[in-house]
Protein backbone atom coordinates (compact mmCIF):
# COMPACT_ATOMS: atom_id res chain seq x y z
CA UNK A 1 0.00 0.00 0.00
CA UNK A 2 1.72 3.24 -1.13
CA UNK A 3 1.37 6.27 1.11
CA UNK A 4 -0.28 9.71 -0.28
CA UNK A 5 0.45 11.39 2.70
CA UNK A 6 3.73 13.44 0.56
CA UNK A 7 2.67 16.62 -1.04
CA UNK A 8 4.19 17.93 -4.25
CA UNK A 9 5.39 21.95 -3.83
CA UNK A 10 2.65 24.26 -5.89
CA UNK A 11 6.17 25.10 -7.62
CA UNK A 12 9.58 23.16 -8.93
CA UNK A 13 12.34 23.66 -10.46
CA UNK A 14 15.00 21.63 -11.60
CA UNK A 15 17.61 24.08 -11.91
CA UNK A 16 19.76 24.34 -8.92
CA UNK A 17 20.60 28.27 -8.98
CA UNK A 18 16.30 28.51 -8.95
CA UNK A 19 14.54 29.55 -5.36
CA UNK A 20 12.36 26.91 -6.16
CA UNK A 21 14.94 24.37 -6.56
CA UNK A 22 14.42 21.43 -4.23
CA UNK A 23 16.73 18.44 -3.93
CA UNK A 24 15.50 16.33 -1.63
CA UNK A 25 11.61 16.57 -3.66
CA UNK A 26 14.05 15.73 -6.97
CA UNK A 27 14.95 12.25 -5.49
CA UNK A 28 11.79 10.60 -5.64
CA UNK A 29 11.60 11.18 -9.24
CA UNK A 30 8.33 13.39 -9.85
CA UNK A 31 6.58 12.89 -13.46
CA UNK A 32 4.53 15.83 -14.93
CA UNK A 33 1.31 15.67 -16.32
CA UNK A 34 0.39 18.21 -18.92
CA UNK A 35 -2.92 18.80 -20.86
CA UNK A 36 -3.52 15.22 -19.79
CA UNK A 37 0.11 13.80 -21.61
CA UNK A 38 3.14 12.89 -20.06
CA UNK A 39 6.02 15.21 -20.36
CA UNK A 40 9.66 14.74 -19.68
CA UNK A 41 11.51 17.46 -20.65
CA UNK A 42 9.79 19.93 -17.72
CA UNK A 43 12.38 22.44 -16.40
CA UNK A 44 10.21 24.35 -13.82
CA UNK A 45 6.56 23.86 -12.89
CA UNK A 46 3.42 25.85 -11.17
CA UNK A 47 0.38 24.09 -10.73
CA UNK A 48 -1.38 27.34 -9.24
CA UNK A 49 -0.52 29.43 -11.90
CA UNK A 50 -0.98 26.47 -14.60
CA UNK A 51 2.31 26.57 -16.39
CA UNK A 52 5.34 24.39 -17.29
CA UNK A 53 8.96 25.56 -18.30
CA UNK A 54 10.33 22.96 -21.34
CA UNK A 55 13.46 23.37 -22.52
CA UNK A 56 13.30 24.65 -26.35
CA UNK A 57 16.03 22.21 -28.27
CA UNK A 58 19.71 22.24 -27.51
CA UNK A 59 19.91 26.35 -27.47
CA UNK A 60 21.06 27.88 -24.40
CA UNK A 61 21.43 31.38 -23.34
CA UNK A 62 24.68 33.29 -22.66
CA UNK A 63 24.89 31.53 -19.34
CA UNK A 64 25.14 28.18 -20.82
CA UNK A 65 21.65 27.23 -19.39
CA UNK A 66 19.24 25.54 -21.54
CA UNK A 67 16.68 28.32 -23.01
CA UNK A 68 13.00 27.54 -22.35
CA UNK A 69 9.36 28.13 -23.06
CA UNK A 70 6.45 28.85 -20.91
CA UNK A 71 3.13 26.40 -22.13
CA UNK A 72 0.00 26.91 -20.33
CA UNK A 73 -2.44 24.59 -18.96
CA UNK A 74 -3.47 22.09 -16.46
CA UNK A 75 -0.18 20.60 -14.65
CA UNK A 76 -0.29 17.37 -12.85
CA UNK A 77 2.82 16.64 -10.62
CA UNK A 78 3.04 13.05 -9.24
CA UNK A 79 5.71 11.08 -7.30
CA UNK A 80 6.48 8.12 -9.56
CA UNK A 81 7.19 5.68 -7.28
CA UNK A 82 3.54 5.96 -5.98
CA UNK A 83 2.03 5.55 -9.61
CA UNK A 84 0.58 1.91 -9.69
CA UNK A 85 2.09 -0.34 -12.18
Amino acid sequence: MNSFSDTLPDRLSVNPGSPHYNEAVLRRDVGIRFNGQEKTNVEEYCVSEGWIRVSAGNAKDRKGNPLTIMLRGPVEPYFKDTKAD
